[in-house]
C-alpha cells in the first residue's frame, strides 16, 4: 500500500502567503518523497524561490506571481545523485582508453554522457576519477545542460595498481617521465612514494577538484593487480588524507579486501568505494569514524560475465570468478547492519551502455536492498557524501538530495510512487539485452536544477 502522511513535521502548520519573485515556482498537488523517510506526504505544495526551496505546506500557498506547476498527484522527489561515476571513461576497456582514445575524444564524449545522465534525472554526479573541472565549469556557465559535478581529478595509485593504465612494456614514469596518455592528461597518476602521493593530491586540488580518489586495493577490470592486493600502506593512505584534510575535504578509496577497508578507515578515509568484504567489524569501524560506503550492485548481477572490460581480458575474467565467491556475504551483511550506503553505478562506456547499466543497477539495488534504502542512497545519503568536500564544495550554499526548506531546488516530478516501483526512475531487470531507450524517461515529467526548469511535460 502507498505510505502517505497528510500532516507531519515536514509540512508547515498552516497556509501562508509569500511574496514571490519572477524566479519563483510553486508546485501544487504533489506527493512528496523527501529523500529521508519511507513514506509519501500526500497532496502538498512546494514553493521554490530562486534556487532554494522556500516553503513546504499541506495547505495552499499564495505565492504572488510564481510560475505554478500542477503536479496532478504525481510524486515530487529530490533529483537523483550518482555516487560513483566516470563520465570521461567512455571507451571500452582500460587499455582501450590508453591506446585508442585521445583526450579530445574522451572529453567530447563526456559532454554527451553528462547531458544524457541529466536527462535521466541525475541532477548531481560525483565523478570517481579521471574527470577534472573543465566539464563542471562548462555546465555551470550554462553552455551545456548537465548535473552538478563533484570531481576527483586524476586517480591516485601505485605502479601496477588499479590506477595503472599503462601497457606491460610501458617504461616506469618515475624513471623516464610520464609515459602514458592518461598520466599526461591528469586522468590517472601512478604514485609510489609518500611525496608523490602528496604532490598528486595537491595538483588535483590546485585544479579545483572536490575530493581525492585513491586506489588502495586491487580491482577486477585492470590488468596487473589481483583484487586481493592491498596496494597502499597505511602511511601512503595517510598522506592522501593529510592533504585532503589540509584542503578541508576528504578521500574516497577503491577498496575490496577487508584488510584494505579497515586500513583506509583507520587512516581517515571517509568513503569506501565498492567495499565488497563489508561485515560487522567494518560496520562498527565505519560508525566510529563517521564513514560511508558506496557499492556497484552489478557485481551481483547474473550478467556480470558479459561486461567487456572483464570478458575481453582473461586475467579479469579469472579475478571476477574468484571475487564473486568471496563477496557472497555482502548483501546479507548490508541488510543486517544498514550502513550509510550510497548508490553507485561505476559505468565505463558510452551513453547507451551506461543507461542500460544504470537502469539495471537501480533494479538490483531495489531487489537486494529494498526500494527505500536504494532511493535514500540515490538522494539524501549521496547528498551527505558530496558535502564532505567542505571548503572545496563547488556548491556550498545548501543541502542536496532532500526536499526540505532551505535545500537546493534540485527536484523531479515522476509519474508513480518510486517507493513501490523503481521503474519510474528507470529500473530494469535486463541489462545488455534491454531495449535501447532515449536518455529522457517518459515517467520523469519535470526536471528542476538550481531552481530552473529544464523539462516539464505536465
Amino acid at each position: 500500500m502507498k505510505n502517505v502522511l497528510r500532516l507531519t513535521a515536514l509540512a508547515l502548520s498552516c497556509g501562508a502567503v509569500f511574496s514571490a519573485s519572477a524566479s519563483s515556482t510553486l508546485f501544487t498537488n504533489v506527493d512528496i518523497f523527501n529523500g529521508t523517510e519511507n513514506k509519501l506526504y500526500e497532496d502538498h505544495y512546494v514553493l521554490v524561490e530562486n534556487n532554494l526551496i522556500k516553503a513546504i505546506s499541506a495547505k495552499s500557498i499564495e505565492a504572488g506571481d510564481a510560475v505554478v506547476i500542477n503536479g496532478e498527484g504525481k510524486t515530487l522527489m529530490p533529483g537523483l545523485i550518482e555516487g560513483h561515476g566516470h563520465l570521461l571513461l567512455n571507451g571500452g576497456t582500460l587499455n582501450d582508453h590508453e591506446n585508442n582514445r585521445t583526450i579530445e575524444e574522451l572529453a567530447s564524449r563526456a559532454t554527451v554522457n553528462a547531458n544524457a545522465v541529466f536527462q535521466s534525472g541525475f541532477t548531481t554526479w560525483r565523478d570517481a576519477g579521471g574527470l577534472n573541472t573543465g566539464l563542471r565549469k562548462t555546465i555551470d556557465s550554462g553552455m551545456l545542460e548537465g548535473p552538478r559535478l563533484y570531481t576527483s581529478g586524476a586517480f591516485i595509485g601505485p605502479t601496477g595498481s588499479h590506477a595503472d593504465f599503462s601497457n606491460l612494456t610501458t617504461l616506469n614514469q618515475h624513471l623516464n617521465g610520464p609515459q602514458t596518455s592518461m598520466s599526461r592528461s591528469n586522468v590517472s597518476v601512478n604514485t609510489d612514494t609518500v611525496g608523490e602521493i602528496k604532490a598528486a593530491a595537491r595538483q588535483n586540488f590546485k585544479q579545483g577538484n572536490s575530493q581525492l580518489k585513491i586506489m588502495s586495493s586491487g580491482g577486477v577490470a585492470s590488468s596487473f593487480d589481483p583484487w586481493q592486493l592491498n596496494a597502499m600502506s597505511a602511511e601512503e593512505i595517510g598522506a592522501a588524507v593529510e592533504v585532503a584534510d589540509a584542503y578541508g575535504s576528504y578521500v574516497m578509496s577503491h577498496a575490496y579486501s577487508k584488510k584494505a577497508i579497515l586500513r583506509n578507515l583507520d587512516a581517515g578515509v571517509k568513503t569506501i568505494e565498492h567495499g565488497f568484504m563489508f561485515d560487522g567489524e567494518i560496520n562498527k569501524k565505519m560508525k566510529e569514524k563517521g564513514a560511508y560506503i558506496t557499492t556497484n550492485m552489478t557485481a551481483f548481477s547474473p550478467y556480470l560475465s558479459q561486461i567487456e572490460a572483464i570478458n575481453s581480458n582473461p586475467a579479469s575474467k579469472r579475478k571476477a570468478e574468484s571475487a564473486t565467491k568471496a563477496f557472497k556475504n555482502y548483501i546479507s551483511n548490508v541488510n543486517k547492519y544498514q550502513p550509510k550506503w550510497g548508490f553507485h553505478t561505476d559505468c565505463v562506456g558510452d551513453v547507451t551502455s551506461c543507461i542500460k547499466q544504470t537502469d539495471h543497477t537501480i533494479y538490483l539495488a531495489g531487489k537486494e536492498l529494498g526500494n527505500f534504502y536504494t532511493l535514500k542512497g540515490m538522494t539524501s545519503v549521496n547528498g551527505e557524501i558530496v558535502k564532505l568536500s567542505g571548503i572545496m564544495d563547488p556548491y556550498p550554499e545548501a543541502k542536496l538530495g532532500v526536499v526540505a526548506v532551505g535545500a537546493y531546488a534540485d527536484l523531479l516530478v515522476v509519474d508513480g510512487n518510486p517507493l513501490e516501483d523503481l521503474s519510474v526512475i528507470g529500473a530494469n531487470e535486463k541489462w545488455f539485452d534491454a531495449k535501447e531507450r532515449e536518455p529522457a524517461l517518459d515517467t520523469i515529467k519535470v526536471i528542476m536544477k538550481d531552481g530552473k526548469i529544464y523539462k516539464n511535460t505536465l
